[in-house]
């Protein structure tokens, strides 16, 4: 996310409820402190009751490749992370990091034979599983993330495509 970046602050045409915004050194020993103090945040403020669980696995695997992918696991180079959540209960997620990107259509399916045993390669697939809406912007190197608010008491329940769980 740069200086030129339009503002990740609006939802829904209104100022959101929590904006939280980190910049992180882009290695591994970052990644659990900042999701970890963004998911206290998160649960103390009741802001996305009964979505804290899909919230912190795509924080969690979105900081994860900007930091292995986009930084090089360089503790020199950062990752920035905005979270906002709207009156309606929808929650934005902005991951951005100084990469020079990647094609998202040219990330292995997980789930097909060839794939199913190799040891990396399952963020994207699972972010796209927990949340509603996502794309990537400036080459790959930022990704937006977006949940909806889920009526869980309903029958709402996020459930993995393809998963017969």
């Amino acid at each position: 996310m740069s200086a030129e970046s339009t503002p990740r602050w609006r939802l829904e045409g209104k100022m959101p409820r929590l904006p939280l915004s980190v910049w992180l050194p882009g290695h591994q020993s970052s990644i659990a402190p900042v999701v970890q103090s963004l998911m206290d945040v998160v649960r103390d403020t009741h802001i996305a009751a009964g979505m804290e669980f899909e919230i912190e696995i795509v924080l969690r695997e979105a900081i994860a490749n900007a930091v292995v992918h986009g930084c090089g696991n360089d503790p020199s180079k950062v990752v920035e992370c905005a979270l906002t959540c709207s009156e309606s209960g929808r929650v934005s997620i902005v991951v951005g990091d100084p990469g020079p990107g990647f094609d998202p259509e040219s990330v292995p399916n997980p789930v097909t034979a060839d794939n199913v045993y190799s040891t990396h390669g399952r963020g994207i697939y699972l972010i796209k599983q927990f949340v509603d809406d996502v794309w990537f912007e400036r080459g790959g190197s930022e990704i937006h993330m977006v949940l909806k608010q889920v009526n869980v008491s309903a029958g709402g329940d996020r459930k993995l495509e393809g998963a017969d769980v």
